[in-house]
């Protein structure tokens, strides 16, 4: 059978994107049994309550849920294990010390299947104040109402709220 060529999306952690601001993404290899990657085919992932911390020099992903296979038997894996992440000795050490930093956390943004291997987007994360949040939807809402009347007025039309006019 061939492997994929691309990326094949399983899941993407909204919440992660909403509840902080991104430093710096990495991509790592992640450890799994034959039970989990047939379910991740299947696309029962969770990556909602997941994140990934150091434990004896390597990183590890706490949380991450995937389903039990339906068609396992008593080989079946633990949803919730802690899993390991594969990443190259430079960048764990660039991680870490960057996790030194006060605030900052490592959360898993995305799951997908590279070439036929799965792997994690983490990222090096600060958390967002409630305020923080209201601000990134308000610009968010005024790019997206500014593009919108952008488009209008390239393609000739008159702007929303503007009828024709007697005369």
């Amino acid at each position: 059978m061939a492997r994929d060529a691309e990326r094949t999306l399983i899941a993407v952690n909204r919440k992660a994107r909403h509840d902080y601001t991104v430093l710096k993404t990495y991509e790592a290899g992640i450890v799994l049994v034959g039970t989990e990657v047939k379910s991740l085919r299947e696309g029962r992932v969770s990556l909602v309550d997941a994140f990934a911390q150091e434990r004896d020099g390597e990183i590890m992903l706490y949380g991450l849920h995937i389903a039990e296979y339906g068609f396992g038997t008593w080989t079946n894996h633990q949803p919730r294990r802690t899993r390991k992440l594969l990443l190259h000795r430079v960048e764990i050490a660039r991680i870490l010390e960057k996790l030194r930093d006060p605030g900052v956390t490592l959360v898993p943004l995305s799951m997908y299947f590279s070439n036929g291997w799965a792997k994690v987007e983490v990222g090096l994360a600060r958390g967002r104040r409630s305020y923080d949040k209201r601000q990134v939807l308000a610009e968010r809402d005024a790019n997206r109402e500014i593009a919108r009347e952008l488009g209008r007025r390239l393609k000739g039309r008159r702007p929303a709220g503007e009828g024709r006019r007697p005369g």
